[in-house]
């Protein structure tokens, strides 16, 4: 592992956990030459997938992109950052689990409105807000509406 400090190549592992989630190692490593610390993440990666997008174009999926989707949409939210470690690599596993090694990017986008129904109403109807590409302020009614229908207790499916 290339250190960030110094880019030397000769890293050494002083330390290795299981990691909070339990889906990954966690690394404490030192840098011989500069004596820098930092801590690297190991993953299982069951096979490589790649996103179709809605343009047709393919790309690599990334992981930290969709950490990212989930931050975005949670700012400044009262969620506990291993509820959204969780998510992400349920969906991760859900994902690589399926056999499939093209996904669409609508596939993923449903699952994580899925999983944000479930971590925070907030956070749901401000991705929502860019999945369904809402462009009126009648879009975030009508969602909030089927919101408030579910938590009263209505069949209705958001």
């Amino acid at each position: 592992m290339r250190c960030p400090y110094c880019g030397s190549e000769d890293t050494q592992v002083k330390d290795s956990r299981p990691a909070e989630d339990n889906t990954s190692i966690r690394r404490r490593r030192i840098c011989p030459d500069c004596g820098g610390r930092f801590t690297t993440f190991e993953r299982v990666q069951l096979r490589e997938l790649m996103v179709i997008k809605k343009t047709g174009r393919r790309v690599p999926f990334d992981r930290d992109k969709l950490v990212r989707s989930f931050d975005v949409a949670l700012r400044k939210r009262p969620v506990d950052r291993d509820r959204i470690e969780r998510a992400v690599s349920g969906i991760v596993r859900r994902l690589e689990s399926s056999g499939e090694t093209e996904i669409s990017s609508e596939q993923i986008g449903l699952q994580v409105l899925e999983a944000m129904k479930s971590l925070d109403d907030v956070g749901f109807v401000r991705y929502a807000s860019v999945y369904r590409d809402f462009s009126h302020a009648e879009d975030f009614e009508k969602l909030i509406a089927e919101l408030n229908a579910k938590i009263a207790g209505d069949p209705l499916d958001v």
